[in-house]
C-alpha cells in the first residue's frame, strides 16, 4: 500500500560512481560508504481500498507517486 524507499536512480547514481574508482584501481575497502539522501513515498490508493484502509489527506499530499 505505501513505499517509502530511495529513488531507483539515485542507487544507480552511487553504484555507478563505485564502479568508477574501483575500475580506476581504488581498492573497494578505501571507498567510503555513501548512503542515498533523495526518497520517494509511493501511495497504492486500490490496495489501500481494498483492504478498507482510509489514507489521511495528508499523507495523500506527501506522495510522490499515487496509484489509483
Amino acid at each position: 500500500m505505501i513505499v517509502y524507499g530511495p529513488m531507483v536512480a539515485e542507487l544507480q547514481r552511487l553504484v555507478s560512481g563505485y564502479v568508477d574508482r574501483i575500475l580506476k584501481g581504488v581498492n573497494p575497502a578505501d571507498l567510503p560508504v555513501e548512503q542515498p539522501n533523495r526518497f520517494k513515498l509511493v501511495l497504492n490508493l486500490k490496495t489501500a481500498n481494498a483492504l478498507g484502509l482510509i489514507v489521511p489527506l495528508s499523507v495523500l499530499f506527501q506522495a510522490d507517486e499515487v496509484i489509483e
